[in-house]
């Protein structure tokens, strides 16, 4: 008995696979190399993606429109590759080397992309005297292939990097696992202080010192993050890769479709369900029968046809663990789906904020410019101090009154979030009123120098976004790790970062459906090259309507939600 309190009971081993030691691996000591690693990178992507609309429009003379949704559809691939490091990861590198890989792949579009900064051949040579430069096809193509180098890179890391950060406490340990929960407060805490040295420091590096010095230093910080994530090996622990988690959702799928005409049996403890205590799965627990997506119970009814040769058939019958894991997925599917309007209003921070500060005067004082672009580090203060706030101050409060072990529910938190980002685009497009009206009071529509109007009246638009952050991501965090089965959190946290990438491919599409409709007989439309004759608060107040929809939406996906019931034993 005093030999097993050495060792977690979770299933977790060390770097050279054996059991992990408790008081020598994992818990806050793991912390700073995983949290680290995620602040250098989050410090490389911010310090590329919030001034990168203007990189792509002033140094490769691409005109807004084209520039807003080559961002988009470069942020989007960044968050759409984690489902290729997800799957590594749960189904046979472990997060561990997942991590290690895709991180040094990293390393290496940031250089590419200091290098096609840098190096005289690649830097675009025939510019105007306004300071717009027009890129040869190779010059666009090293760029663009440095920047989807990046997007690989990031594939292999966010999946993998806040479940790793988790898997440090064990599960089965009371007192560890309340450590587990504040684990994410502060793992979007790091992200935001990457975000605001990137916002801050290397935007005005890259706007009046260079390009080549604004993209080489994150390559640098990246550089060194991987090697302190190297040098925290000994003491990480590390969850086994249990297979194919997609071999084992197809199978559930196939066997409930053979057995379209079998009846499932009234009493559910009829169901095939592995005799010991023990999941199939290494590291993962046993899932108990819930009373919903019944046509998939099938799978688990046996019958004569699902022996061969005295050995079960896996695509013929599958455990209730195994079915349950299909509907873990399939229900977290619906409140997934929500999250892309809120990525779709979270993508306009890189974008069109960027391009409504353009034409705002950036002057702080007589002789300092801020770029537009650094304006999101007023969203990266935001998170900052909402973080602790939430953690230390309103999850004690708000529990006096729910009961609930962290306040609000996952759902609840989330729902606060979606609600809070209403007022972000509200806020944004009452702004651009104002804009626009002192545009026609002071016949301001082609200047000569930027609108009279101080860019910093954009700070409460950014300041809301960061609070809807904190509910929001951080709470999508939460749910997609606790609710996923345990063999496929990555692979859960790959989907709910998959909702930032179709929120930012949902916003490309937006900008070039409303091009297309209010272009029409000549006019210049919503969104045109001089800002000053177009009108994107309507775009702004149309992303308030649709958020105020996906809202109502949730709301109810929200109260009609089967939470997971995990039960058993973990196995070593």
């Amino acid at each position: 008995m005093e030999e097993e309190g050495i060792y977690t009971k979770d299933g977790t081993v060390d770097y050279r696979n054996r059991p992990a030691i408790k008081k020598e691996t994992g818990t806050w000591k793991t912390c700073p190399y995983i949290l680290g690693n995620e602040c250098c990178e989050r410090l490389a992507y911010y310090g590329m993606g919030t001034n990168i609309v203007n990189y792509l429009a002033t140094r490769l003379g691409q005109v807004n429109a084209s520039a807003v949704n080559n961002v988009t559809n470069w942020s989007g691939t960044c968050y759409i590759t984690p489902l290729i490091g997800a799957f590594l990861a749960d189904a046979y590198l472990g997060r561990f080397w997942t991590i290690a890989v895709f991180s040094i792949i990293y390393v290496f579009g940031m250089a590419l992309l200091t290098l096609s900064a840098s190096v005289p051949a690649l830097i675009p040579s025939s510019c105007d005297s306004n300071g717009v430069c027009h890129a040869t096809t190779g010059q666009s193509v090293a760029c663009f292939a440095a920047l989807y180098l990046v997007a690989l890179g990031t594939g292999g890391i966010k999946p993998c990097v806040s479940s790793y950060g988790a898997d440090q406490f064990d599960e089965a340990d009371e007192a560890e696992r309340k450590h587990k929960n504040s684990f994410f407060n502060w793992f979007y805490f790091s992200i935001n202080i990457g975000a605001l040295v990137a916002a801050s420091v290397l935007v005005w590096i890259q706007m009046f010192v260079g390009w080549g010095w604004g993209f080489g230093i994150p390559a640098v910080a990246m550089a060194i993050a991987v090697v302190s994530f190297f040098s925290g090996t000994r003491k990480f622990r590390n969850q086994k890769p249990g297979g194919s988690p997609l071999t084992r959702l197809c199978q559930v799928v196939i066997a409930s479709l053979k057995k379209f005409r079998v009846t499932v049996p009234t009493d559910k403890s009829l169901l095939y369900e592995t005799a010991d205590e023990e999941s199939v799965v290494k590291g993962s627990r046993k899932l108990d029968y819930t009373d919903t997506l019944t046509f998939l119970d099938k799978a688990a009814v046996e019958t004569e046809k699902d022996h061969i040769k005295g050995s079960i058939d896996p695509w013929r019958l599958c455990s209730v663990t195994q079915v349950e894991e299909l509907k873990c997925i399939i229900r977290m599917l619906p409140v997934w789906a929500t999250g892309i309007i809120f990525s779709a209003v979270y993508a306009q921070m890189s974008t069109m904020f960027v391009l409504q500060g353009d034409t705002m005067d950036i002057h702080m004082g007589p002789n300092f410019e801020i770029p537009p672009a650094s304006l999101s580090i007023f969203d990266t203060i935001s998170v900052l101090i909402w973080v602790p706030i939430y953690d230390r101050l309103i999850i004690p409060f708000v529990r006096r009154f729910t009961g609930h072990k962290h306040g609000f529910t996952q759902l609840q938190r989330m729902g606060i979030g979606l609600f809070i980002s209403i007022f972000s685009m509200v806020a944004a497009a009452i702004l651009e009123v104002m804009r626009l009206r002192m545009i026609r009071q002071h016949n301001y529509y082609d200047p000569t120098k930027p609108l009279p109007m101080s860019v910093f009246w954009q700070i409460p638009q950014y300041f809301l976004i960061g609070c809807s952050e904190v509910f929001t991501f951080i709470g999508q965090l939460e749910f997609f790790y606790e609710q996923a089965p345990d063999s496929m959190r990555s692979l859960c946290s790959a989907l709910s970062l998959l909702t930032v990438a179709l929120g930012n491919y949902l916003s490309t599409v937006l900008v070039n459906i409303v091009t297309s409709i209010t272009t029409k007989n000549g006019n210049p439309g919503w969104i045109p090259a001089n800002l000053n004759r177009g009108h994107i608060d309507y775009f702004f107040w149309f992303l308030a309507i649709l958020s105020i929809l996906n809202l109502i939406v949730y709301i109810f996906i929200a109260r009609w939600f089967t939470y997971k019931k995990a039960v058993g034993e973990f196995r070593k």
